[in-house]
């Protein structure tokens, strides 16, 4: 029996600043951006969204009336979490009419935590093959205005499926991880924007990387050769392709060749959408199906990373009815009707909070179908625009 993802989605607002307007701004030269960091574009997340809506919005384009009543389990990786104590699945279980007898979970490593849901999406589907779990990665990136991680900003969410017999990848069983208590980044619950060591947290990602893509050598008795393409957690595109270089010279020209091709098919969404945490892994694999050629059968590498610190590698087949054509046609419609924010504009949006009690957000700028309206008696509220 196969296990993995069966569907895969992806949400973010339209709104978008050009890293271009940012570098000008910030008196940088833009190729120090585009090239030096791998990012054109990056979202812009409204107040009226946070991770519950992201992930929402996101995740009504799999759960429907097919699948709606075999989902079990919403394990929800997230580092923007809305509550110290309530999960953000729990919202989510409520907005998309998920049935009662329903596990709910909140998982938080930085941006390993949509890794770790669907690890344990996998072990739970292998002893309940009727079941599916909904596996979110949800996340709004935010160091600051006119910080050095400001480029690496972004947000948005991905929604998959975790099922028996999955169209797109089945995952394989060996798995290569490793933890260690490093201070490369952390946001203490008193901020609201990151602190990170950005060369340090580089040089870490490297370092893992290598250690866990060794393990699964050693483990598995596979090597470079065994893979058509490698997807990588993408804080910003620039550090997946540092660590693909880190191993290329184990391939020959050839592969080197196509592995370079399809990382660059890999990268193509999360360029124009920025740093998602949880969701960037699985975004540049979205990407990767959708603008590369691939075929049922091939091996894809996944190397995901979470700061402070932990990674893991896995791997997976590309599943028998694997067909990526509705998924491009989104991704084309939406990045044709998106809306450039200029500098003011962008730094007015980001800087909107919400106060610490009762309020009511103006709505009329996001066009999104699940929107935050306000918070009520210390509540938030969410407005379903679809029912």
């Amino acid at each position: 029996m196969q296990i993995g993802i069966d569907q895969l989605a992806f949400y973010t607002p339209k709104t978008y600043l050009d890293l271009v307007d940012l570098a000008h701004t910030r008196n940088q030269e833009p190729d120090k951006y585009r090239i030096g960091i791998g990012q054109s574009q990056q979202a812009v997340i409204p107040v009226t969204q946070d991770a519950v809506t992201l992930a929402a919005n996101a995740a009504v384009k799999i759960v429907n009336t097919t699948n709606r009543d075999q989902i079990a389990m919403v394990l929800f990786g997230t580092e923007s979490g809305i509550d110290n104590s309530k999960s953000a699945a729990v919202y989510l279980q409520r907005l998309l009419h998920l049935p009662g007898n329903i596990r709910t979970i909140e998982l938080k490593q930085a941006c390993y935590g949509a890794t770790a849901g669907v690890q344990f999406a996998h072990d739970y589907v292998r002893l309940h093959p009727d079941k599916q779990v909904l596996v979110i990665g949800a996340d709004i990136a935010r160091y600051g205005l006119n910080t050095p991680g400001e480029v690496t900003q972004g947000g948005g969410a991905v929604a998959m499926t975790i099922s028996a017999e999955p169209r797109l990848l089945n995952l394989d069983n060996e798995t290569a991880f490793k933890s260690e208590d490093i201070m490369d980044f952390w946001r203490p619950l008193y901020r609201t924007e990151a602190l990170v060591d950005g060369r340090f947290s580089e040089n870490v990602y490297i370092d893992f990387f290598k250690a866990v893509w060794q393990d699964y050598q050693q483990q598995t008795g596979r090597a470079i050769a065994d893979f058509t393409a490698f997807a990588f957690h993408l804080p910003f595109t620039k550090m997946g392709l540092k660590a693909l270089r880190a191993i290329l010279p184990e391939a020959d020209e050839t592969q080197q060749k196509q592995l370079m091709a399809n990382f660059e098919a890999s990268r193509v969404y999360n360029r124009q959408v920025g740093n998602l945490y949880t969701g960037s892994l699985y975004l540049s694999l979205r990407s990767l199906f959708d603008n590369a050629t691939l075929k049922p059968g091939q091996r894809i590498g996944l190397f995901s990373y979470g700061s402070g610190a932990e990674g893991e590698f896995f791997s997976g087949t590309i599943g028998d009815q694997f067909d990526t054509q509705a998924s491009r046609q989104w991704f084309t419609d939406f990045f044709g009707s998106r809306q450039q924010l200029t500098m003011a504009q962008y730094e007015r949006v980001f800087s909107q909070k919400l106060p610490d009690h009762d309020v009511l957000l103006d709505l009329s700028h996001d066009d999104a179908r699940f929107v935050l309206s306000g918070i009520k008696h210390d509540q938030r509220q969410y407005v379903d625009r679809g029912n």
